[in-house]
């Protein structure tokens, strides 16, 4: 009887663990799908290229910049990944940095403008080959993506028994599948997109106070 008993309790405690750990994921999803759609530099430089190039154009630059994320990735797994390994209060320290970091950013897109300026002009006519590599350099150069996936990611691994290295893949693969849907879906439907922000001005502002709220979040989630 007392070995059925633990036999049911280990079970538990597994779906327990399993639960937590697809909320965990669930979670860092739908925070990357808000800040994914929030208009930045990609998503602009995305959008731009295929309303002036064509959708083909657009997809390239997107590649370009998804391919980027795993160099930041393999980085922030690998060196964050020592320091755990090193020592919890040092992780903790990342932590709180990325709390703080996250929340400096609420208050840049807040005192930030809210309308979203689509220029073409100047826009260079480039292969996709080209546009490819622009993105990717773009990304990899970018030491505020190296920055913030060093604040946004400690804060969603997911598990006690994986090894920290597998989860940041995890994350940044994750990471990497959301932005790419989402992007894609930006340079493909960039005429249906840019006519709807001609039409309804709020967008921008329902779009930043979601991305400051979203950012306040994670802060607060980081360190629960």
């Amino acid at each position: 009887m007392k070995g059925t008993m633990d036999s049911v309790s280990i079970g538990c405690a597994k779906k327990c663990i399993f639960t937590k750990m697809i909320e965990t994921l669930l979670s860092f999803a739908f925070a990357t799908s808000i800040l994914a759609i929030s208009p930045g530099p990609d998503n602009i430089f995305v959008l731009t290229q295929s309303i002036v190039n064509g959708k083909k154009f657009g997809l390239a630059c997107v590649f370009g910049l998804i391919s980027g994320c795993l160099v930041h990735t393999t980085l922030l797994a690998f060196g964050v990944s020592a320091i755990i390994k090193e020592s919890e209060n040092l992780f903790f320290i990342i932590k709180l940095f990325g709390s703080i970091y996250l929340l400096y950013l609420a208050f840049k897109v807040y005192k930030s403008d809210a309308s979203i300026i689509l220029s073409k002009d100047n826009v260079e006519k480039k292969t996709t080959a080209q546009l490819f590599k622009q993105g990717f350099i773009m990304n990899v150069l970018n030491p505020k993506v190296s920055i913030f996936f060093l604040a946004f990611f400690p804060g969603f691994l997911f598990s006690d028994s994986i090894s920290t290295v597998i989860q940041f893949y995890v994350l940044g693969l994750l990471f990497m599948l959301v932005s790419l849907i989402i992007f894609s879906a930006t340079a493909i439907l960039a005429g249906v997109i840019a006519e709807n922000i001609k039409k309804n001005m709020n967008i921008g502002l329902y779009l930043k106070w979601t991305q400051i709220i979203v950012f306040i979040l994670i802060a607060v989630f980081i360190l629960v």
